[in-house]
C-alpha cells in the first residue's frame, strides 16, 4: 500500500524529516526558501498533506486554487493567522496546529526580551564589541530594574500563564487581561483586568501573548501607549501585527515608553528598519520557539496530526 505524499513547506528539525521520511512519501524543500502563493498551488496537486510554517500564507485565494487532491494542512506553528479557516471550512480542508510544545521556549525569548530592554543590553553589547567601552562611573549605563515591578500581560493562554511564572520569580506582581478570567487555580495570584484600558496604567512593563485576529490587530495603537505609565517597557513575542509600529517609535522617541524588547514585526522577514535607529529598542529575528527540544516537539506534534487524520481519527490539534 502506498504512503500518503507529504509536501514539507520548510527545513525541519532532522528529527522531524527523519519520522516524516519513515512513515510519508515526503517532499523537502531543500532550499528552504519561502514558497510563492503559485508554488503552494502547484504543489498541492502532488501531495495528499502540507506540512507548512507560518512563512507560507493560505490566503482565500491560495486556498480557493488548491488541489482537491490536498486534504489536510498540517501547520508547523500554533499562530494560524497565515490561514483563512473560513476558507478553508468552505473547501472541507481539515486544517491543525501545534499548541502547548512552545510555551517555556517562548516565555524565555520573552524573559529575555524584557530584562535585555530594561537593562540596556543592546547598547551594553554594541559598546563593548566595538571597542568603545572607555570609562565607568555610578552614572554608566544605568537601567530599569525587572525585580519586584508590576507586569501587565495581555493574553493569558500557555505562553502568558508560563510568562506569569516565570515574573513571579523576579518578584514582579502579575497583572492581565484575557477574553476570560481564569480559575483561581491558573491565576496563581494574578489581578485579572476585564478591559484593556485598565490594566496598561499599572503595567510597568507589558507582555504580549495574544493571537493576531482582526479584534488584536494593532491593538496597541497611540492611544494605547499613552495609557502606559511614563518609563513603561513593551515586549512582544506574539505577532507584530498587535503594534502599530509607527505609534511605537513615537512613544519611544518621546520617552514615554523607556524600551521595548520585540521578537516579531509587521514584515517578516526584514524587521522595522526605524526600530534600528533606537539603541533602547530590543530585537530578535522572531526565534521564540527557536530551541532543539521545542523545533522537534513541534514538528512531532504535526506529524501525530497527519498520522491520526490518515489512521482515520480524528488529529488532536485540529481548527477546521
Amino acid at each position: 500500500m502506498s504512503k500518503p505524499a507529504v509536501w514539507i513547506s520548510r527545513k525541519l528539525s532532522d528529527n522531524t524529516q527523519a519520522r516524516a521520511a519513515r512513515d510519508y512519501d515526503v517532499i523537502l524543500n531543500h532550499d528552504d526558501v519561502i514558497s510563492s502563493a503559485d508554488d503552494i498551488v502547484a504543489m498541492s496537486a502532488k501531495v495528499d498533506a502540507i506540512l507548512p510554517c507560518h512563512s507560507e500564507i493560505f490566503n482565500a485565494d491560495v486556498v480557493s486554487r488548491l488541489s482537491d487532491r490536498t486534504r489536510i494542512i498540517a501547520n508547523h506553528s500554533v499562530g494560524v493567522d497565515h490561514c483563512d479557516l473560513a476558507a478553508f471550512r468552505q473547501r472541507g480542508i481539515v486544517v491543525t496546529n501545534t499548541p502547548d510544545v512552545l510555551s517555556d521556549a517562548t516565555a524565555e525569548i520573552a524573559m529575555l526580551l524584557m530584562l535585555g530592554a530594561a537593562r540596556r543590553a543592546p547598547e551594553g553589547d554594541d559598546m563593548v564589541r566595538s571597542g568603545k567601552w572607555q570609562s565607568w562611573s555610578p552614572s554608566f549605563m544605568v537601567g530599569t530594574q525587572v525585580s519586584g515591578k508590576r507586569v501587565g500581560i495581555v493574553g493569558m493562554g500557555r505562553v502568558g500563564q508560563v510568562m506569569a511564572q516565570r515574573c513571579r520569580g523576579f518578584g514582579m506582581e502579575v497583572h492581565y487581561h484575557n477574553r476570560t478570567q481564569l480559575a483561581a487555580e491558573l491565576e496563581q495570584g494574578a489581578i485579572y483586568h476585564p478591559a484593556i484600558e485598565t490594566l496598561l496604567p499599572v503595567s510597568e512593563f507589558l507582555s504580549l501573548h495574544c493571537p493576531a485576529t482582526p479584534e488584536t490587530t494593532g491593538l496597541m495603537n497611540a492611544e494605547r501607549l499613552a495609557l502606559l505609565p511614563k518609563g513603561a517597557i513593551v515586549v512582544n513575542t506574539a505577532r507584530g501585527a498587535l503594534i502599530v509600529e509607527d505609534d511605537l517609535v513615537a512613544a519611544v522617541s518621546s520617552g514615554h515608553v523607556a524600551a521595548a524588547g520585540l521578537d516579531c514585526f509587521v514584515t517578516e522577514p526584514g524587521g522595522n528598519p526605524e526600530f534600528a535607529k533606537h539603541p533602547n529598542i530590543f530585537m530578535l529575528p522572531h526565534i521564540g520557539s527557536a530551541t532543539r527540544e521545542t523545533r522537534d516537539a513541534m514538528g512531532f506534534r504535526a506529524l501525530d496530526n497527519l498520522d491520526a487524520f490518515f489512521a482515520g481519527k480524528e488529529p488532536r490539534d485540529r481548527l477546521v
